[in-house]
């Protein structure tokens, strides 16, 4: 399924996302939570634009930093009430001093067959150089919490030895969503398709043939930077998303 993130058009209200999904025409939502937007963490109001849009929400993140056991429930719950089948978190950040909640709490979270519980790449970033941002973020650290990833593929840096390809093999099967843009330089969250071939960092093309080789049945979530879309403008934000989708249709769905 072909979803839209929350986070590609979080200048708009949660309506107008639900809006744009609907005219683009893609097969469900991921919501990207953020403490800043008291609705997304709605679950019922969630909901309730489900099922008056008739579009799923399939997928729900968690915010980057200042996660604890009681944050992990609450967004377990959020999926849970809007039938989601999708939750991701990331590593710990360096700021939260707790991190029991993601190496011991959140492997034993007890959820139904439906829901997958991911963790989600973090591109490699240092404080003075040395000190890593986030904790347990290797990809093969990663793997082994829940079992379950999250791959964004934007946030592989290739300069560090790391490309999708190698990234898609380590993480294999467990992969169950994959986030689609692409990268220019250390410029992330960039419109597949638009970069020439010598601009972009990312093999998307190859990589969408190594996720058929595995039968990937998983979700393709188009995330990408506010100003790739044109947000300020619904008619260009309209004509980038079904760029956005006849790229994934091109590439993945209707490649032999």
């Amino acid at each position: 399924m072909l979803l839209l993130s929350t986070a590609s058009l979080s200048w708009y209200s949660l309506h107008r996302v639900f809006s744009f999904a609907k005219k683009a025409k893609y097969d469900g939502i991921e919501i990207t939570l953020s403490k800043l937007n008291y609705d997304l963490w709605d679950a019922d109001y969630v909901k309730w634009l489900s099922d008056a849009f008739w579009i799923p929400v399939m997928s729900i993140t968690a915010p980057i930093k200042w996660i604890d056991e009681k944050a992990v429930d609450t967004i377990v719950n959020i999926a849970t009430v809007t039938w989601a089948q999708v939750v991701t978190f990331f590593p710990p950040h360096l700021m939260d001093k707790n991190t029991k909640w993601f190496t011991e709490y959140l492997p034993k979270v007890n959820v139904g067959s439906h829901l997958s519980i991911c963790v989600q790449n973090v591109e490699s970033k240092f404080i003075f150089f040395i000190i890593p941002e986030f904790k347990n973020s290797t990809l093969s650290q990663l793997k082994k919490i829940t079992g379950n990833s999250s791959l964004d593929i934007a946030s592989i840096d290739p300069s560090t030895g790391m490309d999708i390809i190698k990234a898609q093999k380590l993480l294999g099967n467990s992969i169950k969503q994959v986030c689609l843009s692409d990268r220019k330089g250390t410029q992330t969250w960039v419109l597949p398709g638009k970069a020439w071939w010598w601009i972009s960092n990312l093999p998307i093309e190859s990589f969408f043939m190594k996720l058929k080789t595995i039968w990937y049945n998983g979700h393709i979530t188009i995330k990408l930077r506010q100003s790739e879309l044109g947000a300020w403008n619904e008619d260009l934000v309209l004509q980038n998303l079904e760029f956005a989708k006849e790229y994934y249709k091109k590439h993945f769905i209707n490649f032999n």
